[in-house]
């Protein structure tokens, strides 16, 4: 903000300093403005510069016609696929590749990515039998029963590790297709022993199973422009790279098992009991969450371990992938929802057991409404016509449906904590269905391109849900604890994702952060919004990489961010901006011109405990209305305590205005000799820029706000100077008040002129000769950055 000073209104002038080479030779230049240039691969026909898909992009395709048998009482899972793998490369393949995740369950087939170990204070029978030499089968894994063309030909194949390659009968040209058969069967591990994505829970008080089915099946392997065959191993961290296709799945479990999974059952009528699909029927319309199997029925399900079975039949289309979940001791609810920006009908619909009722029953759908419908606003409208949550003591992902935790103590009771956390784990899973189920990334190369994106679009969500909502990754203050570490336990977020130490806070939180930082205080909400839904678009059912994003974001916003993904993606630098040294003074205003009307405003501050910057903006944004207020039903004992105590006061605004060209003479002077300059010294010791936002509170108690962009760093990365001129003393002087660019440090953030030792000095800025008043070309206005840097 640059504020000119006239004969009627003095209250703010801005000068700026750079140090500049000129003013300190030597002190400049790292690199932390470059563009990025060769960093980025070269764009080429497939992927442009501006960060589109290239006129020539393509991607190959995979759809599958599965059954799967459940058997329960061997806890195993036989399967038989049939694929057909379309080639829309413009490369001859004579070999494809497939994964067999499952493996990384198995003590022998495993990728077998080893940690370092050391002598632990306890050892149990597990940990021994991880050390078996050598290893010993577990019985665990994939057991390939046939693989086949079409015809039924034997196809020769080789399994490594997680990785199967298929080698052809003869070259696959662009434009065809190959079609192949597989028959397999695996044990179906205790997830909540062994750990994994997908596996069987048991319920020891009622004797029963609930199964989470993922990875479960021979999937396609990406063949792409820029990598050729993703085959990186699996394992069991860097999650899944996949291709799009359309599923027909049969799934053959207990009669008295229900099954949620991906994409729309088409056979409920076979399924289902009369007053079942009664409900099913009654819940699409309703605009509140309908039971279709019932907690008694479910209850009563428990008690009778049905011999009969069932077939299930799903089908889904432009997915990525096929997951699914089985148990007798579901309760099922459902609703209808209208996505507005396309006019989509979605069933929001939950499985949940009984011991998580008291919390799922109430959130677990409204919420998954709720998803959908915030992240089509910041994204692309949602496409699917399902999105379930399963609340199975966990949390992972797949094409619309998701695994959540939030179980109640057995009397029904439950902590704000626990429900907190179940309402933010449902929006994270349910909001992968956009990244990167939709905006498809490599999850196993960037780990950042789907948590990083869907944690930042979940923390907008929470915000929409309840302005009180008590997010741990977004804002920028989150992130500092895991900035101030030492260098060797840090890594940049662009990283492989087995390589990160931290992976919480490097693939999730500080990608999120970034973001919200470049929403809130880099670009502006309008500018990010537009360029983050032009990526969303661009990229929905395709697949991106790092560089489209990067381009994407500057391409639609017209703002250089090179110097910030150098920074927060590619470096591991924190934030540390320090007010090194405030001199005042006092100038010399005896002849100066000034044209123009002038306007501006003091903003008040809120008056309020420290909030995050999007809590603010959000609330004073009128066309957001908060879920949690909007609906009664959500509101409990934790939202209504003293909800009634944390109002915050509207800005006051104030404004001021000048009356044309005025000279300064001799009777205003005795009323500008009142002005004090303040020229404030900073130091980037933590080495990441970034804009600097300033509050002064005045000795009248009043406050103003000034920003200056992070490319005042630009000629000098070290140090920079910024002069400003008031009419009325500074008490203080706050360096980034909202804390709203993670600054690891801010016990140096704050100066106070009760502290200061300043000398006060005559400082004649404002002194020039009458030739040199008018500049520019006749027009009569002073240049501030010269007269900012004028001293006698």
């Amino acid at each position: 903000m640059q504020l000119k000073v006239t004969a009627l209104s003095v209250f703010l002038y801005v000068g700026v300093s750079a140090q500049n080479i000129q003013n300190n030779p030597g002190s400049n230049h790292g690199n932390r403005f470059e563009q990025l240039g060769t960093i980025l691969p070269t764009p080429n026909v497939y992927r442009a510069a501006s960060g589109a898909p290239g006129q020539a992009y393509w991607q190959n395709r995979a759809d599958y016609d599965i059954t799967a048998y459940l058997d329960e009482d061997k806890r195993n899972l036989k399967g038989s696929e049939t694929v057909t793998y379309h080639n829309n490369s413009p490369d001859d393949l004579d070999y494809i590749w497939l994964q067999l995740d499952e493996n990384q369950q198995s003590s022998v087939k495993k990728a077998d990515y080893q940690f370092s170990s050391t002598l632990p204070k306890s050892v149990n029978d597990q940990q021994l039998k991880t050390t078996e030499i050598p290893a010993k089968d577990n019985g665990y894994g994939v057991n390939l029963e046939k693989v086949t063309d079409a015809s039924g030909n034997p196809l020769k194949y080789t399994v490594n590790k997680t990785m199967m390659r298929i080698d052809l009968p003869k070259v696959l040209k662009k434009g065809e297709k190959f079609i192949f058969k597989i028959d397999w069967n695996y044990n179906i591990p205790n997830r909540m022993k062994m750990g994994g994505r997908g596996g069987y829970e048991n319920f020891a008080e009622d004797g029963n199973d609930l199964y989470t089915i993922t990875q479960w099946f021979p999937r396609m392997c990406v063949y792409s422009d820029f990598q050729g065959w993703q085959n990186h191993q699996f394992t069991g961290r860097g999650e899944f790279a996949l291709v799009f296709g359309n599923y027909k799945v049969s799934m053959n479990v207990p009669a008295d098992h229900v099954i949620g999974g991906t994409g729309e059952c088409k056979n409920y009528e076979q399924v289902l009991t009369s007053e079942q699909l009664s409900r099913y029927k009654k819940s699409q319309t309703s605009s509140e969450p309908v039971e279709i199997v019932t907690l008694d029925e479910a209850k009563k399900a428990e008690k009778n371990h049905s011999k009969q079975r069932k077939t299930w039949v799903f089908e889904a289309k432009d997915v990525r992938d096929f997951a699914w979940t089985a148990s007798r001791k579901f309760v099922w609810d459902a609703m209808g929802v209208t996505i507005p920006e396309n006019n989509n009908k979605v069933m929001a619909m939950s499985f949940y057991p009984k011991e998580a009722y008291g919390l799922y029953r109430k959130y677990s759908t409204k919420a998954v409404a709720h998803t959908i419908k915030t992240y089509s606003e910041f994204t692309i409208p949602y496409p699917y016509p399902v999105a379930q949550s399963v609340e199975a003591s966990n949390g992972m992902e797949y094409p619309m449906i998701c695994f959540n935790f939030g179980r109640t103590e057995k009397d029904g009771t439950y902590s704000e904590g626990i429900k907190n956390g179940m309402i933010g784990v449902i929006i994270h899973e349910v909001g992968h269905n956009f990244f990167p189920m939709i905006i498809n990334s490599d999850e196993r190369q960037w780990s950042w391109m789907d948590e990083g994106l869907n944690t930042f679009t979940e923390y907008l969500t929470e915000e929409k849900w309840d302005n009180k909502f008590p997010s741990k990754r977004g804002p920028a203050w989150t992130i500092t604890d895991y900035m101030k570490l030492p260098k060797d336990q840090l890594e940049p977020i662009m990283s492989n994702s087995e390589n990160i130490i931290q992976f919480g806070p490097n693939a999730y939180a500080k990608p999120a952060t970034g973001l919200n930082i470049l929403r809130e205080t880099i670009m502006g909400r309008e500018l990010f919004d537009k360029a983050f839904k032009t990526y969303s678009k661009r990229w929905a059912f395709k697949h991106p990489e790092p560089a489209d994003f990067f381009r994407t974001m500057e391409d639609a916003s017209g703002e250089d961010l090179d110097w910030f993904w150098r920074g927060w993606f590619y470096g591991t630098d924190p934030v540390d901006i320090a007010i090194d040294k405030v001199t005042m003074a006092t100038p010399d205003l005896t002849a100066v011109k000034q044209a123009d009307e002038t306007k501006y405003k003091v903003e008040k501050p809120l008056q309020n405990e420290f909030e995050d910057i999007s809590k603010i903006r959000n609330r004073e944004d009128k066309t957001i209305t908060f879920e949690v207020e909007k609906d009664k039903d959500l509101q409990d004992f934790y939202y209504r305590y003293d909800r009634g105590q944390e109002k915050v006061d509207a800005n006051k605004e104030y404004t001021f205005k000048t009356e044309g060209s005025i000279a300064v003479d001799k009777k205003d002077q005795e009323r500008l000799k009142n002005i004090t300059a303040y020229q404030i010294d900073f130091v980037n010791k933590g080495g990441l820029v970034m804009p600097i936002i300033l509050e002064f509170t005045f000795e009248d108690g009043s406050k103003l706000k000034d920003k200056s962009s992070a490319q005042i760093w630009r000629q000098n990365e070290k140090k920079v100077s910024k002069t400003f001129y008031f009419d009325k003393k500074v008490k203080s002087i706050q360096l980034d008040p909202m804390r709203e660019t993670a600054d690891i440090d801010i016990s140096n953030n704050l100066w106070s002129n009760d502290q200061s030792s300043s000398e006060t000095s005559k400082f004649q800025v404002f002194k020039q000769k009458q030739e040199g008043a008018v500049r520019g070309g006749g027009t009569g206005k002073v240049n501030p950055m010269q007269a900012a840097g004028k001293k006698k």
